[in-house]
């Protein structure tokens, strides 16, 4: 196994930014399965299917392993970052606070440009949700859990439940089915975007995504089947996972991490059984219309179920990474987790770029399940080369280094 001057590097935590790297890759798989969340190509005749088969079986490979989980370990890791800056700002007897606000900021308005191309994009919503973890890092570990695991199971939606239930009880309506309800709730929705247009130009997309399509994000964050609320709930746990520093030592406990892994696999495995005896309603999702009480139970445990699946994916990442031959490889991972945040954005932008309809939508828009899951594998492999390579001349990645040097007001060293 992997000793301790493998895992931590020039201050870092390897692991951690090679679990985001690795988080991005099913970020990016996904979103090409959904064109970025842009579906007007033009008017052009559909081809036909060149591996149907496979298709079917990437299709399934993105809805139960790859949608809604590998997003939810991005967000975790997110609220582990803000607890390690304010840690190691605490220990220099420096309080970090107004400091951080301030970098929430600037998250906010990178954000604000990166939804100009993709309007999925979730940046500015992390940047408001970490103002929120400034006011609760003053809690005490336990009431951050307990306050995690009410959001989890859904108690923002069991008051408005219970709140539609008294005002207008004659309103409330089932919701979707499981499967559809998952689909929708576990990424961002198919929505279109790229707006049908008479001339159709990035300026138009670029209007059409600060203005309906905020607000067609904002709502879908928090309707009754958003991930808004989940995606808190993972920022307050990887504010409390880093408080108990699980990874400035979990190279030392490898049976640990496998019972980890082994108890977060059977739990989601039982969770999504359990949501599977459910009766299944087969009125469709409709926005602004109370669910069920039953729907409603249904999202607590998708929910759970992605949670537990998530967690289950980043134990098993630790323990392969802290194996000496795997672990090698997975290591070729750490520039780009390191440069997370211009890879991110990179992803939105060059996205917008190959499915809007003024850039190559008339040509990808075309292509069917597994072509895209190509085209995000080897699009994924471009960037992993091209983080390794940057992080060989310089210090940070560009928007890293920009966000840095914005957060300080002072210009930080670039070139190593």
């Amino acid at each position: 196994f992997m000793g301790q001057n493998q895992t931590v590097k020039d201050n870092r935590i390897t692991v951690i930014d090679a679990l985001r790297g690795f988080a991005l890759l099913g970020v990016v798989l996904v979103h090409m399965q959904q064109h970025y969340s842009i579906f007007n190509f033009g008017a052009f005749t559909p081809t036909e299917p060149a591996f149907p088969v496979l298709d079917e079986w990437i299709g399934w490979l993105t809805r139960n392993v790859l949608m809604g989980r590998f997003i939810n370990i991005f967000a975790f890791l997110f609220g582990m970052s803000f607890f390690i800056q304010m840690d190691r700002a605490a220990r220099k007897g420096v309080d970090f606070r107004r400091r951080f606000i301030w970098r929430m900021v600037i998250l906010f308005l990178i954000g604000v440009v990166g939804s100009a191309f993709y309007s999925g994009d979730i940046l500015s919503f992390y940047a408001l949700f970490g103002l929120v973890l400034v006011l609760l890092y003053p809690l005490k570990t336990r009431v951050l859990v307990v306050v995690a695991s009410l959001i989890l199971i859904g108690a923002p939606r069991w008051i408005s439940f219970g709140y539609d239930k008294i005002a207008a009880p004659r309103e409330t309506t089932v919701v979707a089915n499981a499967p559809e309800t998952e689909r929708v709730r576990a990424e961002r929705p198919r929505q279109m975007a790229d707006v049908a247009q008479e001339t159709p130009s990035l300026a138009n997309t670029i209007k059409s995504n600060l203005t309906d399509g905020r607000m067609r994000t904002l709502n879908y964050q928090f309707n009754w089947g958003g991930r808004g609320y989940l995606t808190f709930a993972l920022f307050i746990l990887g504010l409390v996972v880093g408080r108990i520093r699980f990874f400035e030592t979990v190279h030392l406990h490898t049976r640990r991490n496998i019972s980890l892994f082994v108890s977060f696999a059977a739990g989601a495995w039982v969770i999504g059984r359990m949501n599977g005896l459910l009766p299944q309603e087969h009125t469709s999702f409709m926005q602004g219309i109370t669910p069920s009480a039953t729907a409603l139970f249904r999202m607590t445990l998708n929910d759970v179920n992605m949670v537990l699946f998530s967690a289950a994916i980043t134990m098993g990442f630790v323990i392969l990474y802290h194996m000496k031959g795997i672990g090698k490889c997975l290591n070729l991972l750490t520039p780009y987790g390191r440069m997370g945040l211009t890879n991110y954005e990179a992803q939105g932008i060059i996205g917008s770029i190959i499915f809007s309809l003024w850039g190559f939508g008339s040509i990808f828009g075309r292509w069917h399940a597994t072509e895209l899951f190509c085209l995000g594998i080897a699009f994924y492999i471009v960037q992993v080369v091209f983080s390794r390579i940057w992080l060989t001349y310089f210090k940070y990645g560009p928007l890293e280094w920009f966000w840095r040097s914005a957060t300080y007001l002072k210009w930080q060293p670039f070139r190593k």
